[in-house]
């Protein structure tokens, strides 16, 4: 199952403050503008093996921080700016247009969008249906890279970014950017995603703004910024719940998502109903396998190399449980000991991660030390980079 990632990362003078990335965005095909002039995105080619996924994304990071450094300019991993404020992240000029769109209809908590740095894993699309539905069931599992807990120097939560996008930006339009429940069929993502345009038009009729250019900007796959997206180039299936963070970060996730992922693809899911039972169940490898699992797969293992062996369905929890856990990832972290078993039952290994925003989370940041902040993070994603060369040359 081939995989890619797009990781978007701040760009910041020698000190620290905000700045565009100017000529960086032609210094390789991979790394692309962002719709705010201080950010740029990184993305890698579609990969076979988490060895080259790993090779790939080191060397085109690599690439663009001795880029900036040589312009006198450093690339932050960070969720949000820390404290940044509107005039500091201006829109970039290019996309102005569907921008302005966006915020016409969406209203002023758009521009809370402005504020987040993030990673998208990809994945190649094969069981269409099962990967949609492990990655939903997935989501907390961006707690494991959460990189900010600030928001315009004041600590929000302890995973701002999910915060700002679901609570604020798409509070009023939940179809437009929060996660979607579990879906039985391509057909019925589908006509999700029409009903979801349908209601972004009627929303952009009901302020006035002209229908046709709301057409000749969006269509059904452009007017929807869910966390998990059907995507036609590729064509994949894209995760975009996590913050940016470090690459080795991003890899040791992408590699645990991969791994879960592709166990839902080759075996199926269970889909726990809320009452305990088993709502749905979906397996394709062996039949006996899936009868057994289906009468006792409710119960998720706390083995968790059982879990890493794993063949047969996986069983999924309730959508309740899941956007339950959702909200306590987003407010508490991995520090909540619910979230951590939650994704350890999925088969994650949360001792792998170390999230940089539980060093800074103690009150309100001053422009000062948030610069200051900021090239710390800068000094840790070069550190990581240089680490990653010397391995490859052992």
């Amino acid at each position: 199952m081939k995989t890619s990632l797009e990781v978007e990362y701040w760009v910041v003078t020698e000190d620290g403050d905000l700045t565009a990335p100017g000529s960086l965005l032609d210094s390789s095909e991979q790394i692309d503008a962002e719709f705010v002039e201080p950010m740029l995105e990184i993305k890698t080619t579609p990969c076979e093996t988490h060895a080259e996924l790993r090779d790939d994304l080191y060397q085109h990071v690599g690439h663009a921080v001795d880029a900036a450094r040589e312009q006198g300019k450093r690339l932050v991993p960070l969720g949000t700016p820390l404290d940044a404020t509107p005039r500091d992240i201006p829109y970039r000029e290019s996309k102005t247009e569907s921008t302005e769109l966006q915020r016409e209809i969406i209203g002023p908590a758009f521009d809370n969008a402005r504020f987040c740095a993030g990673t998208h894993v990809h994945v190649e699309q094969s069981n269409v249906v099962d990967q949609l539905n492990a990655l939903t069931a997935i989501d907390p599992a961006f707690a494991l890279v959460n990189t900010a807990a600030h928001h315009r120097g004041t600590e929000l939560t302890a995973c701002t970014r999910p915060f700002l996008y679901r609570s604020c930006c798409y509070e009023h339009f939940p179809e437009q950017g929060q996660l979607w429940s579990y879906v039985d069929s391509v057909d019925e993502w589908e006509e999700r995603l029409e009903s979801a345009f349908e209601a972004f038009r009627e929303a952009a009729r009901a302020r006035g703004v002209d229908p046709a250019a709301v057409e000749e900007a969006y269509g059904p796959y452009d007017a929807v910024w869910t966390p998990i997206r059907l995507r036609d180039s590729f064509p994949t299936v894209e995760w975009r719940s996590p913050d940016t963070a470090l690459p080795g970060q991003v890899l040791e996730l992408a590699q645990q998502v991969r791994s879960v992922v592709e166990r839902a693809d080759e075996y199926g899911v269970n889909i726990a109903a809320s009452d305990g039972g088993t709502e749905r169940v979906s397996g394709r490898k062996n039949e006996t396998e899936t009868a057994t699992a289906t009468a006792t797969a409710v119960e998720l293992t706390s083995d968790r190399n059982s879990r890493r062996r794993g063949r047969g369905p996986i069983t999924l929890p309730s959508f309740e449980t899941v956007e339950q856990t959702v909200q306590t990832a987003i407010h508490e972290g991995c520090s909540d000991p619910a979230v951590e078993n939650y994704l350890c039952k999925l088969g994650f290994d949360p001792t792998q991660f170390d999230s940089p925003a539980d060093r800074h989370r103690d009150g309100p940041l001053s422009r000062r030390r948030a610069r200051r902040l900021r090239l710390r993070a800068a000094d840790r994603l070069e550190a990581d980079v240089r680490r990653a060369t010397v391995r490859s040359r052992i």
